[in-house]
């Protein structure tokens, strides 16, 4: 290109550039940075939490508390045979609080998952003059916090452990009254505001 067209650009370009910055844009390109996505997404697990997982076990569903609701994690246990429907029900009754009181995986706790059922919590079959499909809790079921009392009768109420109309008889270790209890939508959207609803159960 010779000296005069070179010249006789420069103006061209001067105009150019006083337009592109007068709309605000730079002729250079600089990268914008919003920071790092993301790892997962709050109350949000992909498939199974496989960490607490045993192979070749019974898969059941928890419900676990995530903000303040109640969601359900995919689990697998180990039951052994029970000798009695009776004794079944327990052994995955307490397959399941087990699991429940298990401190949730590294992946669930930063999805946001908790659990407010404290380890070491039993149950037992019925007691004598009590409806075949009772658990007893080694806890009153007053004793325990709203949310950890949700946590259990939700559970329950979708397992084995449940009657098929998916309620669940509940009482205490010693001789309290004994409530049918059902897990509803409204207990899983807001379990820490009450007790699950209920209705008082007969003993023989």
């Amino acid at each position: 290109m010779g000296v005069r067209r070179r010249m006789a650009l420069l103006p061209v370009l001067a105009v150019v550039a006083a337009v592109l910055a007068g709309c605000g844009i730079r002729p250079t390109e600089v990268p914008t940075d919003f920071g790092p996505a993301p790892s997962r997404a709050r109350c949000s697990l992909a498939g199974a939490d496989v960490t607490t997982q045993s192979t070749g076990g019974m898969p059941v569903r928890v419900f676990l508390l995530c903000g303040s609701s109640l969601v359900t994690v995919d689990r697998t246990v180990r039951v052994p045979e029970g000798d009695s429907e009776a004794a079944q029900r327990v052994l995955v009754a307490q397959a399941l609080l087990d699991e429940l009181a298990r401190t949730p995986s590294t992946a669930a706790k930063e999805a946001g998952y908790t659990t407010h059922v404290r380890p070491g919590t039993k149950v037992s079959g019925p007691r004598r003059g009590d409806p075949e499909d009772t658990l007893r809790l080694s806890s009153a079921p007053g004793d325990l916090s709203a949310y950890a009392f949700a946590q259990i009768v939700c559970t329950f109420s979708d397992s084995e452990a449940a009657e098929g109309d998916g309620s669940v008889i509940l009482g205490g270790p010693q001789g309290d009254s004994l409530r049918r209890y059902e897990c509803t939508e409204d207990v899983r959207a807001r379990p820490g505001t009450g007790e699950p609803p209920s209705r008082e159960v007969g003993t023989g």
